[in-house]
């Protein structure tokens, strides 16, 4: 029999192999590219923004540019949108399944 004191000075941390499968894989894909998707969406709105604050400052030379900041941050913001709406029809649609 082992005494309490000897195995107290087992260490406890096991290494733990990381985790190489498919679906934790699919996993950090999946939020890879929301997060860079999200990172783009909110960098057109602060340029649309951005081009806004210059054409009423008068430093923006070229109203079509502001236009095209603009609808370029409209867009983008549209299609984060229905992104959203595909993936809560997706959940609702799992949830529901019968098993």
């Amino acid at each position: 029999m082992t005494s309490i004191n000897s195995l107290a000075s087992l260490s406890l941390s096991a290494t733990r192999q990381a985790d190489t499968s498919d679906v934790s894989q699919a996993k950090s894909g999946f939020g890879d590219i929301l997060s860079s998707t999200l990172k783009s969406v909110n960098n057109a709105q602060i340029a649309g923004d951005t081009a806004i604050q210059k054409l009423q400052t008068g430093e923006a030379k070229h109203l079509h540019e502001v236009m095209i900041a603009v609808e370029e941050a409209d867009v983008s913001l549209r299609m984060l949108v229905q992104m959203r709406n595909k993936a809560l029809t997706a959940y609702e649609e799992i949830m529901r399944m019968q098993i």
